[in-house]
């Protein structure tokens, strides 16, 4: 794998922190572009970007703690840490928890625009797309840094990753679960594209991307479940039942939002009717 792509004089430029970064820059720019077909100012677009990128980090460094408590008190030097997803100092991977990011970005996204009077479910509806396409990135990230990979496997893609940074050791050819995630995404935002092209109300963009990617983080844990991805209950990882529960909420909204859109518009179609 290639956790460092490059140098800048003395400064490492790392594959994941890179890609990271360059998956929120296009995310914004697709989102800045279908903006200009809403009544949604670009400025407001790059405000609840930067807000929501800045408590994304934060909130997805923060659930990595949590899920791995043991190993951050052990190693307290790497709390304030925020570049998790490289080679730790004791040699094992850290990971960023994308669904407590997520719920932080998403946290500080409704405070923003509760406070500057604006829509929120047009804004997140706005983003949704731009969030797949970064994420997408993202993980490309994660193949190029060698985290997030699956179990052994003997399909003729299987990839050897280095399973620490000190010994140099290598993994038997395993799923490349990164890639698996990056056509996924794919897949999701072409979906996307097209509700969002026929969306009917707000938020269905969001919940839709909220089902998708449910469905998508069920089923990529479990080639990873015990690898790189750890079982919490009745054999299910901690992602997986986080899933579950955000598919439930999505889906309950979307059904919700539907039948009051369709309760809205059925007035109108019988007074044509009856007119």
């Amino acid at each position: 794998m290639h956790s460092i792509l490059f140098h800048i004089g003395p400064v490492p430029i790392r594959a994941y922190g890179l890609m990271l970064w360059l998956g929120l820059v296009l995310g914004l720019l697709r989102t800045l572009r279908a903006a200009k077909r809403t009544k949604i100012e670009q400025d407001q677009v790059v405000d609840v970007a930067l807000y929501s990128v800045l408590a994304g980090i934060v909130g997805a460094h923060a659930g990595s703690i949590l899920l791995d408590l043991p190993y951050y008190l052990r190693n307290p030097s790497e709390i304030l840490g925020l570049w998790s997803g490289v080679f730790s100092s004791s040699g094992g991977i850290r990971g960023l928890s994308f669904h407590a990011g997520l719920i932080g970005a998403v946290g500080v996204a409704w405070l923003y625009c509760r406070r500057k009077r604006i829509s929120f479910l047009e804004i997140v509806d706005l983003c949704s797309p731009g969030l797949v396409l970064g994420y997408a990135i993202t993980r490309i990230g994660c193949f190029l840094n060698g985290c997030c990979y699956g179990v052994p496997t003997n399909l003729p893609w299987g990839v050897r990753f280095h399973t620490d940074a000190v010994s140099g050791g290598l993994t038997a050819p395993s799923h490349p679960t990164q890639l698996y995630a990056v056509l996924a995404s794919g897949v999701i935002y072409v979906l996307l594209l097209g509700v969002e092209k026929r969306r009917r109300f707000p938020g269905q963009v969001f919940a839709s991307y909220l089902c998708l990617y449910s469905v998508y983080r069920f089923l990529i844990e479990f080639p990873r479940r015990g690898v790189t991805a750890d079982v919490a209950f009745l054999g299910l990882t901690e992602a997986q039942i986080v899933s579950i529960i955000v598919f439930a909420v999505a889906a309950c909204i979307l059904v919700l939002r539907r039948h009051s859109h369709s309760a809205l518009r059925t007035p109108h179609s019988a007074l044509r009717k009856g007119g």
